[in-house]
C-alpha cells in the first residue's frame, strides 16, 4: 500500500509543522499578556489599553479577563462604544445579565437587542470552546485509523470507513465551525434600512449597543436580520465583536 503510506508519511509531517508554530503563537499572546498585566497593574492604563488591543487584534486572542480590563480603561476614557464592545464580547463568555445592565447604562439603554442565548448558541459555545482540542483528537484518530490501515494484511481494511469519517470531522472542524460574525452598535443614531441604498425604506432608528448578526457584506452595508426580517446597516455605525 505505498499510496497509503506517503499519506501517512505527509500527514505527520504537516501535524509535527503546525503544532509548534501553534504554541509559539500562544506563547508570545501570553507574554504580551502579562506584560500588559503588569502595566494595567502599574495604572499605566494607555500603554497597557495599547497592548490588550495588539493581542486582541493582530494576535487575535484574548481572555475574559482582558475583556474587563479593557472595558473599564475605556470607559474611564470616556469611549463608551468601545466599553461597549468589550463587554459585548465578554457577555459572550458570561452571559450575565449585570453585563447587559452595564452596557444598558454605558449607552442610555432601557432595552437592548441582539443578546438573547438560546440552548443551541450555549452548545456551539461549548464546541468552538474546545475546538482545538476536538480537532487535534480527531486528528490523533485519523492517524491510528491509517496506522491500522497500513499494518493491515486485508485487502478491503475495516478501517478505511472510521478513517474517511475521522477525515471529514477533520476538515469540518478546520474550516465550518466558525462562529457566525456579529458586531455591535457603536453609532449614534443609527439607521436600519430595508435595502443596502439611503434611499431604502427605515426599518429602525436604533442607538448604540444593540447586536447584530452579520449575514452578508454589501459595498459599504451588513446584510444583518432585525427583528424576523432582512435588514442592511452601515459598516462604518457598528464594530465586530
Amino acid at each position: 500500500m505505498p499510496n497509503l503510506r506517503w499519506i501517512f508519511i505527509v500527514f505527520l509531517l504537516a501535524f509535527s509543522l503546525i503544532s509548534p508554530q501553534k504554541a509559539d503563537c500562544q506563547g508570545q499572546s501570553l507574554s504580551l499578556l502579562q506584560e500588559a498585566d503588569s502595566l494595567f497593574s502599574q495604572k499605566q492604563y494607555k500603554e497597557a489599553l495599547q497592548m490588550y488591543e495588539q493581542i486582541l487584534y493582530e494576535e487575535e486572542t484574548y481572555s475574559p479577563a482582558m475583556l474587563l480590563k479593557m472595558g473599564f480603561i475605556t470607559e474611564g476614557m470616556g469611549d463608551f462604544g468601545k466599553a461597549s464592545l468589550f463587554l459585548s464580547k465578554y457577555y459572550d463568555y458570561n452571559p450575565n445579565p449585570s453585563v447587559i445592565d452595564k452596557i444598558k447604562s454605558l449607552t442610555d439603554q432601557n432595552r437592548l437587542e441582539g443578546y438573547e442565548i438560546s440552548d443551541q448558541d450555549r452548545f456551539l459555545s461549548v464546541i468552538l470552546d474546545y475546538k482545538m482540542e476536538l480537532t487535534a483528537f480527531f486528528a490523533l484518530l485519523l492517524v491510528l485509523s491509517l496506522i491500522m490501515i497500513y499494518l493491515s494484511s486485508a485487502r478491503q481494511s475495516p478501517f478505511l470507513i472510521p478513517a474517511f469519517i475521522f477525515l471529514l470531522l477533520v476538515f469540518v472542524g478546520n474550516n465550518f465551525t466558525d462562529p457566525p460574525e456579529k458586531a455591535i452598535v457603536t453609532g449614534s443614531p443609527v439607521l436600519i434600512m430595508d435595502a443596502p441604498s439611503a434611499a431604502g425604506n427605515l426599518v429602525k432608528r436604533v442607538e448604540m449597543g444593540h447586536r447584530v448578526t452579520i449575514h452578508s457584506s454589501e459595498d459599504i452595508w451588513y446584510r444583518i436580520r432585525w427583528g424576523n426580517r432582512d435588514a442592511y446597516i452601515k459598516k462604518s455605525d457598528v464594530s465586530k465583536i
